[in-house]
């Protein structure tokens, strides 16, 4: 008979737990009459796990390269379920209650999160750093990035189709892996559902794999570094326009505030915040490139646009034409400062040409910089 449902659970060292996880997910199996199969996918187990799963009809998949995602990718790979649901071996999820998950997948959905905000976290079950501030503070995190609604971006307990995890096309081998399941089936417009899980505390009796900070750290690395948009656009275009704003009042004239007065000095940093503004913006525009031509995120159709509206004639013009709207500045201040007889400069008006002509050489220097290297990322296009 054809394998309708395949639970995959990563294994290092899981053997006080592992047959008691074992036994639950085929009770589950044959209490609801289910096709189904347990996947170990081994990581390294020194302490005998292969073994126990081996000795309960469990299908082991040694995956020697090391981490949560690559081991749980190569299982999910091994696995013959039409349906995946993945958990941990620790007996913190209950592999006997998968039904929401099943009905969920049966009615199309492509993944369904479970939420144990929702299904209720036992005492002890989590840290107090996770419940109330990690977990909370990435799923928020993920949820304005990616525009998704899931409550819990980092349950361990959750259910795909087979054909769903190919059309992800995750790549990440640490506990990275799961948060790059919600955004690449956020990004790529899979259906996803929710439903309450309960967490109850880890069986072992010696620690998590989980390390609180450096996995914190890796999640909030994965989100941000898929999000370009948060990254680089959004502070890009705020310091762009602040720059840009405070810099065209100050070229007209100094300006006080109160008992302040903001001059040609402040001018010399409000032009710093336009250059560092822009260069955000480039660097949105080259990862942009960057991560979808090497298909680390899916292509849309404003990327399309993009290469549309920004080509390497149109970025070689512009660049240009800045700069020699800036050495014409250049010369205009060189003539005044010519007028006063090459002596000290105690007026501001000859530095009110003088910064924004470098800011305007500089900006066109970077933007024939940034066209061309732009230009090779997409040559395929």
């Amino acid at each position: 008979m054809n394998v309708e449902l395949s639970v995959v659970m990563p294994c290092l060292n899981e053997a006080e737990t592992l047959a008691i996880c074992i036994k639950k997910a085929q009770g589950f199996f044959e209490r609801k009459n289910i096709v189904g199969e347990v996947i170990i996918a081994d990581n390294g187990s020194t302490d005998g796990s292969q073994q126990i799963a081996k000795d309960l009809n469990a299908t082991v998949i040694n995956v020697p390269q090391k981490g949560y995602g690559s081991a749980l990718r190569g299982g999910i790979e091994a696995a013959n379920g039409k349906y995946i649901i993945m958990g941990d071996a620790d007996d913190s999820y209950d592999f006997e209650n998968l039904m929401p998950y099943i009905m969920k997948l049966r009615e199309g959905y492509d993944l369904v999160m479970g939420n144990r905000f929702k299904g209720g976290i036992k005492k002890g079950a989590m840290p107090f750093l996770h419940k109330y501030l990690g977990n909370p503070v990435l799923s928020f995190i993920g949820r304005l990035f990616f525009k998704s609604k899931i409550g819990d971006f980092h349950c361990g307990l959750r259910g795909f189709s087979k054909e769903a995890f190919y059309k992800m096309e995750l790549k990440t081998t640490g506990m990275e892996f799961a948060s790059e399941m919600i955004v690449k089936a956020s990004l790529k417009n899979l259906k996803i559902a929710e439903v309450p899980t309960i967490l109850s505390p880890d069986g072992r009796s010696r620690p998590p794999h989980l390390n609180t900070w450096r996995d914190g750290w890796r999640h909030l690395r994965f989100l941000v570094l898929y999000s370009p948009n948060w990254l680089f656009m959004v502070p890009g275009l705020l310091l762009m326009l602040f720059g840009l704003i405070t810099s065209a009042f100050l070229i007209m004239g100094p300006v006080s505030v109160g008992n302040v007065n903001f001059d040609v000095h402040t001018l010399l940093f409000t032009s710093g915040f336009i250059l560092i503004g822009f260069q955000f913006i480039l660097f949105y525009g080259l990862t942009k490139v960057f991560t979808v031509e090497n298909e680390l995120l899916p292509k849309s159709k404003k990327y399309d646009r993009l290469f549309k509206f920004i080509n390497l004639e149109k970025g070689l013009i512009t660049g240009f034409v800045l700069v020699i709207v800036g050495i014409v500045l250049s010369f205009l201040a060189y003539s005044d400062w010519q007028a006063t007889g090459y002596g000290n400069i105690e007026s501001t008006a000859i530095l009110r040409r003088v910064i924004p002509a470098i800011t305007l050489m500089l900006l066109g220097v970077q933007i024939i910089l940034f066209s061309l290297f732009f230009s090779i990322l997409g040559l395929k296009k």
